[in-house]
């Protein structure tokens, strides 16, 4: 079921897939929005109810004048308010999984567990394939050759306007985006002090195996690694292998 709330002025929306279980707050990466985890939440149920947010500029979450860091995590905040729910897990991939651990970090007390997908804490995103991205495009079919093999990441966000068939998101706001979510983040990796799921695609273009492993390392103990046979975006790769590392995971007391 899609909801709304308000935050700072913006309407921001999310899908609640509902259930009795318990609540898990899921954050999308770039290009993406909150129906990228429907799969998941079909797996997780009844025991995880899945919470998914179209972040800013993203879905049918408003666009918003800036990107900084400190905004995506005061949405995320709000979000949690609004919920009204205590201390939840909390899973996010790429843009969604550095946005997870600084909430985590900065909010130890609403995160019970942490599931990062496939990002480091060292960020250096290139926008060029933003930049590139065909839209408007006279058809859906048309839209999907374009993109080619990067069709089945972009899909769930694919919108019909008046000038033919783009994107949920906007190129400018996602460049924008993109450019403020590189830097050094280990300060706020290394303050996640919940239990912490690291998951790495093997076939990854964005977080590399020495960098996970230095992720984890740093952690003392707190966090523990999964690689799967998969790309950049796990979840939509290895589905089935995802579900189950993160189910796993979640089922675990500590």
């Amino acid at each position: 079921m899609r909801e709304f709330f308000m935050a700072g002025g913006r309407k921001l929306s999310y899908l609640d897939f509902g259930g009795p279980g318990r609540p898990l707050i899921a954050l999308h990466g770039h290009y993406n929005e909150a129906a990228a985890f429907a799969s998941l939440a079909g797996v997780l149920a009844p025991r995880w109810r899945v919470l998914a947010l179209d972040q800013r500029g993203h879905g049918e979450s408003d666009r918003a004048p800036r990107y900084e860091r400190d905004d995506y995590i005061g949405d995320v905040d709000a979000f949690h308010q609004h919920l009204g729910v205590g201390p939840v897990a909390v899973l996010g991939h790429s843009l969604g999984g550095v946005n997870a651990y600084q909430f985590a970090a900065r909010h130890p007390d609403k995160v019970s567990k942490l599931i990062v997908e496939d990002i480091g804490a060292v960020v250096d995103c290139d926008w060029s394939f933003t930049t590139r991205l065909p839209s408007p495009a006279p058809s859906r079919e048309a839209l999907i050759t374009a993109l080619g093999a990067a069709a089945p990441y972009l899909e769930c966000s694919f919108r019909q306007r008046s000038q033919g068939w783009g994107f949920s998101f906007g190129i400018d706001d996602t460049v924008a985006s993109q450019k403020a979510l590189n830097g050094d983040h280990w300060g706020d990796w290394t303050a996640v002090s919940c239990p912490t799921l690291l998951i790495r695609g093997t076939r990854s273009d964005e977080l590399a195996d020495d960098h996970a492993r230095d992720m984890v390392a740093r952690r003392d103990g707190q966090a523990r690694l999964v690689e799967l046979a998969a790309g950049h975006v796990v979840h939509h790769d290895a589905p089935e292998q995802f579900a189950d590392a993160v189910t796993t995971f979640l089922s675990d007391p500590c």
